[in-house]
């Protein structure tokens, strides 16, 4: 039986990521090779899923405002971190008010360093964005309403 050798590098490499964007497993296969590494998960009540506010922002809609129950709301299809715009000081992909073309891009998200532009799946006016710039959001969490 060949003897295995491990990858520290790469482990720590993983091991940054998961700090960073507060991941509690991280799994990676190249080849043959397949590695998790995964540690306990904070708390609930220590994880802070919004940014604070910012003086002179919106507040943030509140639950039954046009939300995940919608039937436009576009909900996110992976865990990461949502960016509104292209980049810092960037206009907007899209505002409350935009009629948008079935495949325009929405916003993007981004997960384990890849930037994923998130597709309008219909045409129609956005009437709702429902997260905030640079915010966590989870596995089908309502990101934006397009009626």
């Amino acid at each position: 039986m060949p003897k295995l050798s491990l990858d520290t590098d790469l482990v720590g490499q993983l091991a940054d990521l998961m700090t960073d964007k507060g991941l509690t497993e991280v799994e990676y296969a190249h080849g043959d090779v397949s590695l998790r590494v995964s540690r306990a998960a904070p708390p609930a009540a220590a994880v802070q899923y919004a940014p604070p506010p910012v003086a002179g922002s919106a507040p943030a809609p509140e639950s039954g405002d046009q939300g995940a129950d919608h039937p436009g709301a576009v909900p996110s299809p992976m865990v990461g971190t949502v960016y509104l715009s292209s980049q810092p000081g960037a206009p907007a992909f899209v505002k409350p008010g935009d009629r948008v073309e079935e495949g325009q891009t929405l916003l993007i998200i981004e997960a384990m360093k890849v930037m994923n532009p998130i597709p309008a799946p219909r045409a129609g006016k956005v009437s709702a964005i429902l997260v905030e710039d640079s915010q966590p959001v989870e596995f089908a969490q309502p990101l934006v309403v397009i009626e």
